[in-house]
């Protein structure tokens, strides 16, 4: 299929698509078909662009980006620093490409299924069929990815499954100037249970595009944790969207840490389709230097007894700039609906920028709903106070500073994640001094 593209960028990230091979299956086929249309109908999202208003994509339209063809060469040795111990199973792309030589394939229970997307297509073709592109949406970065769809991962918890253990999907920016599309497709049938970690790494400072669509569908009754790890180079560009649906009495809970990439742009976007849904959002960005991390979200309450509590926290040194846009939509009818969201955000430098936008539209009367939002710096007293205990001036910022994201991290129940990512976070707390560290 031939389309000139509307935007001449389009058509640099859609170079190579045509070489994407022929699927297995039909109707992926087809899919593809349509979303190559759909982006070459499209633009480049600008900041005269209502969801895109604080995010200027400008210096990723200056990055030459060239398709995936083979993954760079890594060794074990090479992820020995990203491996967690409690994971069940362990799946390691680098540059969205599966290297199978790199992962753990752990013993999984009866009815809890991982596989390569590629390989769930011959096998489960059943399963993947109903949800695979219908539930993310069609903007320009998804209709990119659905484009290149190829490589991914297929995690499926069949009825009453149920996994203690996490899931470790691991993808790894290695290559200079490329473009990956990674593509999870998660589905928890009713009244199963488990946790997926999405970890985003880099190896060495490569600029690239990380360009990434998670689809999440859970069943009634059942239980989803979904981690999301970005620690990409200070170079790099990552935008990511998960979408989820979730059935009636079904638990979902989100946690995001984002500490990597020039660039960063989160989606997610959870719809409640059945009634008695309850869901856990936590957001945590620590960026510095010249970064830019932006994170929308949507929580769509279309039906009654729906209870949703968000706290999303950013930490913005030197001249980094962090968004946060959350969105709570009540539909009419959705009733008994209790929904909160909070965006705290702490300010170290002078020329740090927060913008934040927590939102309600309410189109139903008896519901129970509430945002807020918070920027500042550290608070005086707080320093004085622990000066005052003999700690220094820059001990106490950085204790204080370590403090207010360590409450998001802790809740994560991966022991050796949260101490990893607490190194992390104290460590760049301490180079943030002056507000001036470069992250990532």
């Amino acid at each position: 299929m031939s389309v000139i593209a509307a935007h001449p960028y389009v058509a640099t990230l859609l170079a190579g698509s045509a070489a994407v091979p022929k699927s297995p299956a039909a109707w992926l086929d087809a899919l593809r078909a349509a979303a190559l249309e759909r982006a070459n109908a499209l633009s480049v999202p600008t900041t005269r662009d209502e969801e895109w208003r604080f995010t200027d994509l400008t210096p990723l339209t200056k990055l030459q980006l060239k398709p995936v063809t083979t993954a760079t060469a890594l060794t074990a040795a090479d992820i020995a620093g990203h491996v967690l111990p409690e994971a069940a199973v362990r799946l390691v792309f680098v540059d969205g490409i599966l290297l199978p030589q790199l992962g753990e394939a752990g013993k999984l229970p009866a009815g809890v299924t991982v596989l390569s997307l590629s390989e769930a297509l011959k096998t489960h073709a059943a399963l993947v069929e109903p949800h695979l592109a219908k539930l993310a949406g069609d903007d320009l970065f998804t209709a990119l990815n659905t484009a290149f769809l190829n490589q991914g991962v297929f995690v499926h918890f069949a009825k009453g499954a149920a996994l203690k253990a996490p899931l470790h999907l691991l993808f790894v920016a290695a290559g200079q100037d490329v473009a990956a599309h990674p593509r999870v497709l998660i589905v928890a049938e009713s009244g199963a249970e488990g946790s997926v970690i999405e970890d985003y790494v880099a190896h060495g400072e490569v600029a690239g595009l990380t360009n990434a669509v998670t689809e999440i569908a859970v069943a009634a009754n059942a239980l989803l944790r979904h981690i999301k790890l970005q620690r990409e180079s200070g170079k790099a560009f990552h935008i990511g969207s998960s979408a989820v649906t979730l059935g009636k009495d079904a638990r979902f809970v989100s946690q995001a840490v984002t500490l990597g990439a020039r660039l960063s742009r989160n989606n997610l976007t959870i719809r409640q389709q059945g009634e008695g849904i309850e869901v856990a959002i936590d957001g945590l960005a620590l960026i510095a230097g010249r970064q830019l991390a932006d994170t929308h979200t949507l929580i769509d309450h279309l039906k009654p007894h729906g209870r949703c509590e968000q706290v999303h926290k950013t930490i913005v040194g030197g001249g980094a700039h962090a968004v946060f846009n959350g969105k709570v939509f009540v539909r009419e009818g959705a009733q008994l609906t209790d929904s909160s969201q909070q965006s705290r955000n702490l300010l170290l430098s002078d020329k740090a920028r927060v913008d934040t936008k927590p939102q309600l539209e309410i189109f139903a009367d008896d519901v129970k709903c509430a945002h807020g939002a918070a920027v500042g710096q550290l608070d005086p007293e707080h320093l004085f106070y622990l000066k005052s205990r003999g700690l220094s001036e820059r001990a106490a910022r950085n204790l204080l500073t370590y403090a207010f994201g360590a409450e998001i991290i802790d809740r994560i129940p991966v022991p050796s994640l949260v101490a990893k990512l607490e190194k992390l976070v104290m460590q760049r707390t301490g180079d943030n001094k002056n507000g001036q560290g470069e992250g990532a």
